[in-house]
């Protein structure tokens, strides 16, 4: 399998425009999962000629051809990211918004022991978890 979302976009025959190509890059870099007007602003500042309308009409080509995922978070933003990576699970921060990926195997266990036991085998899983920072204790409490 390619392992590039450039080289995944050409095996799948997408026609790859210069602005495409960056869009693409900003996406392959993303540590994070941005939105449209995150990716718009990134793939700008490499080349400002491109519009938030080649932004949106980019990501979804992307999304329809499987080469990016569509996360939503319950804040009112459709965020991506690379529908390649490695299997995680996310804990959002619903005061701050931030997304924090991980990876536990006694939860892929149980997902497993779960799906066993209702008589099912299990292809896939995504799981969210919503929280708020602890408050952290101080001296003499």
């Amino acid at each position: 399998m390619p392992e590039t979302i450039i080289e995944r976009c050409e095996a799948k025959g997408l026609r790859l425009t210069d602005q495409r190509r960056i869009i693409a890059g900003v996406l392959e870099e993303a540590d994070d999962h941005p939105d449209v007007e995150e990716l718009y602003a990134r793939a700008a500042a490499a080349d400002p000629r491109i519009s938030l309308a080649t932004v949106y009409r980019t990501v979804k080509l992307f999304e329809e051809a499987g080469i990016i995922e569509k996360l939503e978070f319950g804040d009112g933003r459709a965020r991506y990211e690379d529908a390649e990576r490695d299997h995680h699970d996310h804990l959002i921060d619903i005061q701050s918004g931030e997304v924090i990926e991980f990876v536990d195997p006694d939860i892929e266990e149980l997902q497993e022991r779960i799906a066993r036991r209702l008589g099912y085998e299990l292809r896939g899983h995504k799981l969210e978890l919503y929280g708020v920072p602890r408050k952290k204790r101080t001296e003499g409490s």
